[in-house]
């Protein structure tokens, strides 16, 4: 049964729709309803400048980036082809002004896209009615704008998405502890405190219900009480917690407003991860199926420039950066190709004889059996790890390349198969981001807060990481630490409110892992 859903598409793109839908269903695809909007260019950067929603909360940034997007296409520097949101149903938007070979790539790339959102393991913790939720978000935070003021919420919103990588990806998958509650109170001057025994209650009813001054006695003895039992138990966290933004959720002097506009951005952190995991699967999954839908059933005569020009485009390589697009594409397609061949196996891993594996056929079929399991189970990460290949990087001349600070420009290091391979896996690593936890909320016994920063070979960017402190000093309120390596020395950077500090801590520092 077709699940059309149109929005402003014309008859003839309404034709198209359902055609690429039935195109895609028969080879196997599986996705949720789609609903395509066609709007401007204009439009189409608002939309992207909100990352694909039609609404999110009021921030400067949104503004930033699109002043960014629109200049991007006035100067013909960028443009934006598609755009498709993880949803239930799916939303995609298509440019008006694309020509229509364009508009069949695109609905061929988008359910590509739609069929990843639903059935890869990575997305499926994700809100599937996250436009409504967003909406929501925008709603909550503009009442927070309106109560305490746009300034006040604005700069809380800045401090809070400077730490939105502070999160732990796998949680969603490795349930590590028991979902914190969400409390919002009317109260501004009452600090965030889970366990209290204030009733659910409608604002104007709400001083009523829950005096103000028996919330804050309750508040005071629940602190005293937590006092008394971390110096019990030991100190806090009783293990690094990398998920950042959930502990200074639970633990940081925020007012409810504040505890519930962090909670937002870190809900819309967690849903935006996965899309980080699985940039190049994604990609390449969508890219597969709008060239394999276009070039055996889409396409007409008139069509073939237009489409091999703006595909090539797309797959284009360029020394200096790696293509999402073509490496998925590629390694997809190589994944394919072995698995229809039988390379795969005891046998094929044992036979070190090049002619006999360049004739290697045992004509097995599965190519296209496992290439939806790859989709299904995997993450970026893991895809690299599993399936490239020595041939795959000779095939394509991939190499790693750096700074040569003596001729001041980029060089190629190294052709080497395993440094290739290690790159790339590194670069993928907790999707790029330094990993990061809190190890001591009672640095010093202090009350001071001490991060640890997961040492890899990358150093922290020094500016970053001040300007991190300076915010995380302003949620936490105490000083701040984190202890990192700098030019091969272990070091911890403090920021006290007023100034940064780097202290030389040698060997001598511990370590938990």
């Amino acid at each position: 049964m077709a699940s059309i859903i149109n929005t402003s598409l014309t008859p003839e793109m309404a034709d198209i729709q359902a055609q690429m839908e039935s195109r895609a269903r028969n080879h196997g695809l599986d996705f949720f309803p789609t609903v395509f909007e066609l709007v401007d260019a204009d439009q189409l950067n608002q939309v992207a400048a909100y990352g694909g929603f039609p609404t999110r909360y009021p921030h400067w940034r949104f503004g930033m980036e699109y002043e960014q997007l629109a200049k991007g296409y006035v100067y013909g520097l960028q443009k934006i082809y598609e755009l498709v949101i993880n949803n239930d149903p799916c939303f995609a938007y298509l440019m008006r002004s694309n020509e229509l070979t364009d508009q069949k790539l695109v609905m061929a790339h988008v359910y590509g896209h739609c069929d990843f959102f639903k059935n890869n393991a990575y997305f499926a913790h994700t809100n599937r009615k996250m436009i409504d939720t967003m909406a929501n978000h925008g709603q909550r935070i503009r009442t927070y704008m309106d109560r305490f003021g746009v300034e006040e919420v604005e700069v809380f919103i800045d401090w809070c998405l400077s730490i939105e990588d502070l999160i732990d990806i796998h949680a969603p998958a490795i349930k590590r502890r028991a979902d914190v509650p969400r409390r919002f109170s009317t109260d501004e001057n009452e600090t965030h405190d889970e366990g209290s025994s204030r009733f659910d209650s409608k604002q104007y009813m709400d001083r009523f219900i829950n005096p103000p001054e028996t919330m804050r006695r309750e508040s005071d003895e629940r602190q005293r009480l937590r006092k008394e039992s971390q110096a019990a138990v030991g100190p806090m966290p009783s293990e690094p917690e990398r998920d950042v933004m959930l502990f200074l959720m639970e633990h940081a002097p925020l007012q409810p407003w504040q505890a519930d506009v962090l909670s937002i951005i870190r809900d819309e952190a967690y849903y935006f991860a996965p899309q980080a995991q699985t940039k190049i699967m994604n990609e390449g999954w969508a890219s597969y199926w709008h060239s394999t839908i276009m070039t055996t059933q889409g396409l007409t005569a008139s069509d073939l420039i237009c489409y091999c020009d703006h595909h090539s485009g797309t797959l284009a390589s360029s020394p200096t950066r790696l293509n999402p697009y073509k490496l998925g594409i590629e390694l997809m397609r190589d994944i394919e190709e072995r698995w229809d061949r039988g390379q795969f196996g005891k046998e094929w891993d044992d036979c070190d004889d090049w002619e006999t594996k360049q004739r290697w056929d045992r004509a097995t079929g599965l190519g296209r059996e496992k290439i939806f399991e790859v989709r299904r189970i995997h993450n970026d990460l893991t895809f690299i790890d599993e399936f490239l290949t020595l041939d795959f990087c000779r095939r394509y001349k991939l190499f790693k390349f750096g700074w040569n600070e003596d001729l001041d420009a980029y060089e190629i290091e190294s052709k080497a198969f395993p440094q290739v391979k290690a790159q790339l896996l590194a670069n993928l690593t907790n999707r790029g981001r330094p990993q990061i936890a809190v190890r001591d909320a009672n640095y010093r016994n202090r009350g001071e807060l001490l991060l640890e920063n997961y040492y890899e070979g990358v150093e922290l960017d020094a500016k970053y990481a001040a300007d991190t402190l300076t915010n995380l000093f302003a949620l936490w309120k105490r000083p701040v630490h984190i202890e990192t390596v700098l030019e091969d020395d272990r070091v911890v950077l403090s920021y006290d409110g007023i100034d940064h500090e780097r202290t030389d801590i040698g060997d001598d520092a511990l370590v938990r892992s």
